[in-house]
């Protein structure tokens, strides 16, 4: 029998449940899952993560079924991060987990839809969906008797705060998260979560490469001119018949996800021989990060990066629509803000005074947590008068 193409056993750098830093607040552990199984479980069995069916990739989810949504892309970001995580002998469940929560904090509409917040509420501390991920798991999430939040482990708010690496002037929430249960900002986060992060850079620039042909925004011709994808697409077009463009699609974008990943593969288990990591610890005091693609693929990824913006994320088709939720955020906010009487019992509540901040803080949490088509729907409720279901 050949040998299995990954280690069976975990490395010792790996996170482990016998040294993890438990949970904010303390609850007896379960008999048949380890601590980052049970986070995943909460995860996906929260309100907020079944809000991410309708939640915006790219395209507003009533463009089309076959788009990306946040959902699918968490769950395409968490098998790349499984993957990696097995290839390098590391905690599957935890990466997992850090996957399937990292954009709980995305509101509607995408990039449109949180812009619009960050500039309604810079007065206020500012808006980062980062930074809001960690408030919906460690307060917005209401499910437990004993606790706001999901109690999850320290090992995966860690990986959740510090997403993108060491948080040196940390958003307001997390700042205050961190006085009370400190998350070791300064610091990078385990190798685990850095897998994570770097499995979303992986997942969205492949998948918006294929949702981008799909929209027919830009053309196979002109993706063959980018390194990488241009390689994977020669070797597709070898198996391929040109005039089956939807099977020539997907030959290319999984040869593109496989040498991103055996990269990153390749490139960590360099970095990791060099470091000599004895612990999980060890990881995060490294003077930078261990899990990376090599310069080669690193440049590849901005090219790709930057085609993407300039032919896709701007394109007028995709302007139109981000002015539109833009303004439709914008208006939402300036409604509920004035008078958060009109807010649900439960948020209105939470809100205190008009033109508070507290009110400010309440109606982005509020607006944050909708789905596309729920906050298109409660616009018109608010300024539709034939429009009341």
């Amino acid at each position: 029998m050949a040998a299995p193409p990954y280690p069976s056993a975990r490395s010792p750098w790996a996170v482990r449940p016998e040294t993890a830093r438990g949970r904010l607040y303390l609850e007896p552990e379960s008999e048949t899952r380890t601590p980052w199984q049970r986070d995943r479980d909460r995860i996906i069995h929260s309100a907020a993560f079944r809000k991410l069916q309708y939640k915006t990739q790219v395209f507003v989810s009533h463009e089309g079924d076959f788009f990306r949504t946040r959902l699918t892309h968490s769950i395409e970001v968490a098998q790349i991060a499984r993957s990696i995580s097995r290839a390098l002998g590391l905690e599957e469940d935890l990466a997992e987990a850090l996957a399937l929560a990292h954009d709980l904090g995305h509101p509607p509409f995408a990039h449109a839809g949180e812009e619009a917040l960050a500039q309604l509420m810079e007065p206020f501390g500012g808006f980062d969906h980062n930074a809001q991920s960690l408030r919906v798991v460690t307060e917005l999430e209401r499910r437990y008797a004993g606790f706001d939040g999901l109690n999850l482990t320290w090992e995966t708010l860690e990986g959740l705060a510090k997403h993108n690496g060491p948080l040196h002037d940390p958003p307001p929430y997390v700042a205050a998260y961190n006085a009370r249960h400190p998350l070791e900002l300064h610091l990078y986060p385990s190798a685990e979560a850095q897998i994570a992060a770097l499995a979303d850079d992986i997942a969205y620039h492949s998948h918006d490469l294929d949702d981008g042909l799909r929209a027919q925004l830009f053309t196979f011709a002109e993706i063959a001119e980018l390194p990488v994808v241009g390689e994977a697409y020669a070797a597709a077009r070898r198996v391929c018949s040109e005039r089956e463009i939807s099977r020539l699609r997907h030959e290319t974008i999984r040869r593109v996800i496989n040498t991103l990943i055996r990269d990153v593969i390749a490139e960590t288990n360099a970095r990791l021989e060099a470091l000599a990591p004895r612990d999980a610890d060890a990881i995060r005091h490294a003077q930078r990060p261990v899990v990376a693609f090599s310069p080669s693929l690193a440049e590849a990824n901005l090219r790709i990066k930057s085609f993407l913006y300039t032919r896709m994320y701007r394109h007028w088709r995709l302007r139109r629509m981000a002015g539109k939720a833009k303004r439709l955020t914008r208006e939402l906010f300036s409604l509920f803000y004035a008078d958060p009487m009109l807010l649900p019992d439960e948020w209105r509540e939470r809100a205190g005074a008009a033109g508070s901040a507290q009110a400010a803080q309440v109606v982005c949490d509020y607006i944050a947590g909708m789905t596309d088509r729920f906050a298109m729907d409660e616009h018109r409720r608010l300024t539709d008068p034939f429009f009341s279901s």
